[in-house]
């Protein structure tokens, strides 16, 4: 029987703070696709404000900034990732394609004994 796609979400956490989780990890990507933090925030549902509290939550967290980021105006604005920004994102990514490949047959036992849900019902 078919499953639905599995979503594994990975948190790292140093003591008692969140430092990293699929939230910053999107965003990331995000910023570093579009060029901006704004843009970022509106492809992932998030209000600007929202986004750039993250952006600067994940800046003060690392020794040195992840994301970086010129004002708007006639020049324009924009944001990028830093090589540190590029170094912690390639790395969450790798810990997710790692975790997701060595889980897999665990998820597959729990798969095989979920209920059969194609019915609605």
């Amino acid at each position: 029987m078919a499953h639905d796609p599995v979503t594994l979400r990975l948190r790292l956490l140093f003591g008692d703070r969140l430092v990293f989780g699929p939230g910053k990890g999107e965003l990331l990507a995000q910023i570093a696709e579009t060029g901006s933090i704004a843009a970022a925030g509106r492809a992932m549902g998030m209000s600007y404000k929202r986004a750039w509290a993250l952006v600067e939550e994940m800046n003060a967290a690392f020794r040195a900034p992840l994301v970086t980021s010129a004002r708007g105006g006639a020049g324009g604005g924009g944001a990028a990732l830093t090589e540190d920004g590029h170094v912690v994102l390639g790395a969450y990514r790798a810990m997710l394609r790692a975790t997701e490949a060595a889980a897999r047959p665990e998820i597959d036992r729990i798969a095989a004994l979920l209920r059969d849900m194609s019915g609605g019902k």
